[in-house]
């Protein structure tokens, strides 16, 4: 039987960091809201399981706990171009919460328009995770994955082109057909167990996105092939959100679904937002913050949904050649894009790949996302559009990918 390594906890060296602008501190600064101090306080990305974790994960900034920049934010707001009178609630936010998708999802608005842009985007977030999801029966990939082909509502049908797309830039590796092996792992239905060689092998030969046919609004599935759009549909609803904020006349924002972390413009007083990324070896505590401004932060990691068997400790990222947990050597991997969607997928592509093939990944593709990588010995890689921007917390090695 293939042995998945156990996430190893290493000791971090405090070493000088690159001097490329990556800045770095060896105190540990916490995901808890209460102590982060105004003048930094910050939001928490990670990838949740549940809605046990997902409340403690996903910490999201208001302007009460934010009472320095709500100060400063009076002499750093300017009137706009127009010379239109400027908002008189531009510093007074509006939050909301909610569950769907599987998961505590948190919503933040500013100015006069945020209670509207919050119940909108909350109804457009139930809407589209009946449209997507496995097991709505009224759903598109319920009815898809039953009777094998049908017509698609234009957002399925958007979602399943872009997964596909991913599909073929990472060679297969983003997978939107791999639910069965998650199934047979119990990471869907949470009957937890490991499935044998033979099952595997059976289940994968049904496994390979390429050959779902998508023409128009059309799409047809080979006997035995099923859609699941879990592995973006979170990133595709964010991008969705920041639009329905827009459309309601918000300029200014920060969500998180589950973990997965958007802003629409900055915070009011001008400054950007800082999200902090989870460390894999102490779930209280974040290993870097990133500074970001109409910016998706989302991440992958092993730490999260898993299980343990005979003491071996099995992930939920599968690896759609082999069928299981990969082993990669990376516990975590933080995708920063303006497209939610990209950055959905990516995340757990990246983390399949590995430090070397995400590295490689990220330079023919740079001028789409960054990345914030942690391997296995707790060496942290940065990509360098981030260098200026990101502030590694853990005292750890940092290298810097260009």
């Amino acid at each position: 039987m293939k042995i998945i390594r156990k996430t190893l906890t290493a000791t971090l060296l405090c070493t000088a960091l690159l001097s490329s602008g990556c800045a770095g501190d060896s105190k540990n600064q916490t995901a808890d809201s209460s102590a982060v101090s105004a003048s930094e306080s910050t939001v928490s990305a990670s990838e949740s399981a549940d809605s046990s974790q997902a409340e403690n994960q996903a910490v999201t900034e208001n302007a009460s706990s934010d009472s320095q920049d709500s100060q400063e934010s009076d002499q750093s707001v300017s009137e706009n171009s127009n010379n239109e009178a400027p908002d008189p609630k531009a510093n007074e936010s509006e939050s909301s919460e909610l569950y769907a998708m599987d998961t505590v999802m948190s919503l933040t608005a500013y100015g006069s328009h945020a209670r509207e842009a919050l119940d909108s985007a909350s109804a457009e977030i139930q809407r589209l995770d009946k449209l997507f999801s496995i097991s709505s029966e009224t759903g598109d990939i319920y009815r898809i994955n039953r009777d094998g082909e049908g017509d698609l509502s234009e957002d399925t049908r958007s979602l399943l082109a872009s997964a596909l797309e991913y599909g073929k830039d990472t060679n297969g590796i983003f997978d939107c057909t791999i639910e069965p092996v998650m199934e047979a792992w119990g990471f869907t239905t949470k009957n937890y167990r490991v499935p044998s060689d033979s099952e595997l092998a059976e289940l994968l030969s049904h496994v390979d996105a390429s050959t779902v046919t998508l023409s128009g609004n059309h799409v047809t599935l080979p006997e035995d092939v099923k859609l699941d759009l879990g592995g973006i549909a979170k990133g595709f609803t964010s991008a969705r959100v920041m639009e329905v904020f827009k459309n309601s006349g918000v300029t200014s924002g920060i969500i998180s679904l589950g973990g997965n972390v958007q802003t629409l413009g900055t915070k009011p007083d001008g400054k950007l937002w800082r999200v902090g990324i989870q460390d894999p070896n102490d779930l209280n505590a974040m290993f870097a913050v990133v500074e970001v401004s109409d910016e998706a932060v989302i991440t992958s990691g092993a730490y999260q949904r898993y299980f343990e068997e005979n003491g071996v400790h099995y992930h939920h990222i599968i690896d759609p050649r082999t069928g299981y947990p990969a082993e990669s050597g990376l516990t975590s991997v933080t995708i920063i894009s303006p497209d939610g969607t990209l950055a959905d997928a990516l995340s757990t592509s990246l983390f399949i790949m590995g430090p070397d093939d995400a590295s490689a990944f990220w330079q023919n593709h740079r001028d789409k996302f960054e990345a914030i990588m942690m391997t296995e010995n707790g060496e942290v890689l940065v990509t360098s559009g981030l260098a200026d921007r990101c502030k590694v917390t853990n005292g750890g090695k940092v290298r810097v990918i260009s």
